[in-house]
C-alpha cells in the first residue's frame, strides 16, 4: 500500500530534503516544531521510519547508535566524524572509488560485485581545527 502523505509527513520530508546535514529525529523535530509547535518527537520519529521504509528518504545507522536521516535518496556514500558524529556526503567523485572497489574485489574474491556501500570514518574539519587549537594552547603553557 502506498504511503499517504499527510501534512505532517510532507513537512517532515520537505525539511529533511532542504538540509544537507543528515539530522537525527531529535534535530529534525526541533526544526519541524517551528512550523508545527504541537508535533511530538515520537510523531517525527515514526514518520521518518515510514518515509525511509517507503524509499522517500534514507535511514543511516552509524556506530554512534544515533540514527540519522538523509533526504537524498540517490545512491551515494558517507563520511562520519568519530568526534562529533557529523555526517557528510562523500563528494561525487566517490563513485570512481566504487568502480575501482568493484573491479578489484571482484577480481580478488571471484564475485561479480553488484553493489557497494561505503562508510568512511574519521575526524571532520571542525574537530581537527579544535584539536589543533587545543594543542597550540597546551604547547604555549
Amino acid at each position: 500500500m502506498p504511503l499517504r502523505m499527510t501534512r505532517q509527513r510532507m513537512l517532515i520530508l520537505e525539511e529533511l530534503m532542504r538540509l544537507k546535514t543528515h539530522p537525527t529525529a531529535y534535530e529534525l523535530h526541533a526544526i519541524v516544531k517551528r512550523t508545527l509547535p504541537q508535533i511530538s518527537l515520537g510523531t517525527v520519529y515514526r514518520n521518518l521510519e515510514q518515509l525511509s521504509a517507503s524509499g522517500r528518504c534514507q535511514r543511516l545507522a552509524f556506530g554512534s547508535g544515533n540514527r540519522r536521516y538523509d533526504g537524498n535518496t540517490e545512491a551515494h556514500h558517507h563520511l562520519c566524524c568519530l568526534e562529533c558524529g557529523r555526517v557528510d556526503d562523500l563528494p561525487a567523485d566517490g563513485h570512481e572509488i566504487e568502480h575501482v572497489l568493484k573491479a578489484a574485489l571482484g577480481e580478488v574474491c571471484g564475485y561479480r560485485i553488484t553493489g557497494v556501500s561505503i562508510e568512511l570514518y574519521g575526524i571532520c574539519p571542525a574537530c581537527k581545527k579544535r584539536e589543533t587549537t587545543k594543542n597550540k594552547k597546551t604547547i604555549r603553557r
